[in-house]
């Protein structure tokens, strides 16, 4: 099982349960997800929504975290194959984790980044305060304009909070800098 909320769980469920639980994850952290627009709008820090497996399963004297990737599983020999060893199991909880899905145009992640990890999220943030900077060094008020023009594509939760804070920033945060025309922020249904 991973370290994301599923395996998390799973394995907060089995304290005090006559078993051993080995949680696999490939990072040695659990991401607060639902939080990763307000560390691309520069409102957290990365370590704010983030906390080590080790130390949220430390009480559990059952568990035993392991940093490692999954590269397979025979079912039949009950076996998780990993980067460099295999691990043998009774049973197996899969908790795998989330992917970013351009819907079968993957050729848009190039231009539009996801927002599924830490990486994703101070991606957004460096071309989110980098386009900021654009704009103060603008002089034409067309090219400030494009600037301060985002195009965010979803309206699920993540694509209306992230919304939300780059207006605020941009509105209220950035309020000091020279005068600019109203910057756009647009969402869209994807």
């Amino acid at each position: 099982m991973g370290g994301g909320f599923g395996g998390l769980y799973a394995a907060r469920a089995l304290a005090g349960a006559p078993v051993s639980v080995t949680l696999i994850d490939k990072r040695n952290y659990h991401l607060f997800r639902p939080m990763l627009y307000q560390v691309a709008t520069g409102l957290l820090s990365a370590d704010q929504i983030s906390g080590p497996l080790r130390s949220i399963l430390a009480r559990q004297r059952n568990v035993e975290v392991l940093m490692d990737e999954v590269t397979g599983i025979d079912a039949q020999q009950r076996r998780v194959h990993l980067s460099d060893s295999d691990l043998a199991y009774d049973y197996l909880i899969l908790a795998a984790g989330v992917r970013q899905s351009y819907f079968g145009h993957d050729e848009y992640a190039a231009f539009a980044p996801g927002m599924k990890s830490i990486e994703d999220a101070l991606k957004i943030r460096r071309r989110v305060f980098g386009a900021f900077e654009m704009a103060e060094s603008a002089d034409d008020p067309v090219e400030r304009g494009r600037w301060l023009t985002f195009a965010l594509v979803g309206a699920g939760p993540t694509g209306v909070e992230l919304a939300g804070q780059v207006r605020e920033v941009a509105t209220k945060v950035l309020t000091g800098l020279r005068p600019c025309p109203p910057s756009h922020v647009s969402g869209g249904w994807g």
